[in-house]
């Protein structure tokens, strides 16, 4: 139920980066949300749900705007493993790293995702913009503060609310007999 609700909410953001957020002013910023969530299910999910929504999150966004398939895929299943194997064993607090490592995180993917497209395909992207990078970065780090909340609160609502219906179900009849 958590899974699936996760790969719904996926979904949802993969339309609305693709549409909505393609008409917000440049200089306004256009947070990744997708990433913010590939960190939280690395954050949350353990390993086999956790690769289960990289996988389908991936291919979707090979599906709606990938130039060349299976780049989207490779990067968030590489985004997942990279988080969870940094975030499985730390042994500081878990809400002192996770906003930190989102922000680098996406500051190194970005070097590497226009590394690897510059060799793919020379020529055909724009000039490397340090100022664009790190201004995309802040405003994705500014961005999951919210996302991490909202997306803390989804966990526990649907993890608890499965729990809890089961719990309050009234048995009928006499149990001491």
């Amino acid at each position: 139920m958590v899974t699936a609700s996760f790969i719904l909410l996926g979904g949802f953001l993969i339309v609305a980066e693709t549409t909505f957020l393609q008409f917000f002013p440049h200089w306004l910023g256009r947070p990744d949300l997708v990433f913010i969530l590939l960190v939280f299910t690395a954050y949350k999910f353990n390993w086999f749900r956790g690769l289960l929504i990289a996988f389908l999150l991936g291919w979707f966004l090979d599906v709606v705007s990938g130039v060349f398939l299976g780049s989207y895929l490779l990067l968030s299943l590489l985004v997942f493993a990279i988080v969870k194997f940094l975030s499985q064993n730390s042994p500081v607090k878990e809400t002192a790293y996770q906003i930190p490592l989102v922000g680098i995180s996406y500051f190194v993917v970005q070097c590497l995702f226009y590394l690897f497209f510059s060799m793919a395909q020379p020529g055909a992207l724009p000039p490397w913009s340090w100022s664009r990078v790190l201004q995309e970065t802040i405003i994705l780090f500014v961005a999951s503060l919210p996302c991490f909340v909202f997306l803390n609160w989804l966990y526990e609502k649907i993890s608890h609310r499965h729990l809890t219906v089961r719990s309050m179900k009234r048995r009928s009849g006499n149990r001491f007999r």
